[in-house]
């Protein structure tokens, strides 16, 4: 992924860049999960190639940091939240005759699915001090 913006400060190995905002940004169910400012949206790269502010940059992540990073998101609270169905169904009709099993495997996905947003967010903590794991200036287009 590829991304264009402007260096606004360096913070020793790193630069704070912000991102061109895109007319997809208006659409986005995820918009105010990001950090925006008026300009677009504000991240945090290495500054491989010593971009000074104010310059224009292309920024990068890697292809398997992308797919992995998606995985995470959009995989696992799905994965959990079938499995928690499934489990909450089988719990349903095994140990709480009387109950709707249904009902029980609608709670025993939501139950997964709340415990997947946690989960997503300690892995977040775990890898935001990676290296392997944050977005990189590639290469300096105007200065």
């Amino acid at each position: 992924m590829e991304e264009v913006g402007v260096v606004t400060k360096i913070n020793g190995v790193t630069a704070t860049v912000v991102l061109k905002k895109k007319g997809a940004c208006d659409g986005c169910a995820s918009k105010g999960a990001c950090e925006q400012t008026e300009k677009g949206m504000e991240i945090e790269a290495l500054n491989t190639v010593n971009a000074q502010p104010g310059q224009t940059v292309k920024v990068s992540i890697g292809a398997y940091t992308y797919l992995k990073s998606s995985m995470i998101a959009y995989g696992m609270p799905l994965v959990l939240f079938i499995a928690g169905a499934i489990l909450g169904k089988n719990i349903g009709a095994k140990y709480l005759i009387g109950y709707n099993s249904d009902l029980i495997a609608a709670i025993g996905g939501f139950a997964a699915l709340i415990i997947s947003i946690f989960l997503i967010k300690l892995i977040s903590m775990r890898t935001a001090t990676k290296e392997e794991y944050k977005p990189y200036i590639e290469e300096i287009i105007s200065p």
